[in-house]
């Protein structure tokens, strides 16, 4: 029988691309400016959330927004209404963003300008958790409709980031979802997380995760 030689091919793929994001992390750090990589599942309430998020930094970071997506502007779009700088990626088909394709992104904003840098990246829970992006932080949202077993299913995506925003929380009257088991079993994979309930709907929640943001950038660039 002939010998099979198996290449691992997506080794050389992650290795490759934590050097490059961490190329970017260090072009950023001696610019001054912060990147931010949310991750979420479609229709989560990531662009909500970063909407949210802008206009409550108004006065206090000139941001500007990356936005993943398979292939649409939509989002872009709506940031670009709010006044805020947006690049749209249009991965094609690529179910992730990777450190290549944000320095892309960044190439073409004027980071002088600019103090905070935020990623909406592509919708899902699994692929975007193996990909640095060079973001300082990586925060992933939860919305309550999607239910509270979501950490046994998906733990690497619970286990990279810093913060957990658990959206949609004036669902929660509506739904099964039990926060406190939610958040032991989030605590499990990651003991230092930052949690934040939420509503983007209501507002409910934001200043709190606002200022954890402002602390993080404060203590990254300061």
């Amino acid at each position: 029988m002939q010998e099979v030689n198996v290449i691992e091919v997506k080794e050389e793929i992650l290795a490759d691309n934590d050097k490059r994001a961490a190329d970017v992390r260090e072009r950023l750090h001696k610019q001054g400016v912060f990147m931010l990589n949310i991750m979420a599942s479609p229709g989560s309430g990531k662009t909500s959330l970063i909407l949210q998020t802008l206009r409550s930094l108004k006065g206090h970071s000139r941001a500007a927004v990356i936005e993943g997506d398979i292939d649409s502007s939509v989002d872009a779009e709506k940031v670009a209404k709010e006044e805020i700088p947006a690049i749209q990626l249009r991965t094609g088909g690529a179910c992730h963003l990777d450190a290549f394709m944000i320095e892309k992104a960044l190439n073409e904003l004027d980071i002088d300008k600019l103090d905070l840098v935020i990623i909406e990246n592509i919708g899902n829970l699994v692929c975007p958790a193996e990909f640095d992006t060079g973001a300082a932080r990586n925060a992933m949202i939860l919305s309550v409709p999607e239910g509270d077993d979501k950490p046994l299913k998906y733990p690497l995506m619970f286990s990279v980031c810093d913060a957990l925003v658990v959206n949609k929380i004036d669902y929660l009257g509506l739904s099964d979802f039990n926060m406190q088991v939610f958040r032991e079993r989030v605590r499990k994979l990651n003991p230092k997380i930052s949690i934040f309930e939420v509503s983007c709907k209501t507002g409910e929640g934001i200043p709190d995760w606002v200022e954890w943001l402002k602390e993080q950038m404060a203590a990254k660039i300061g």
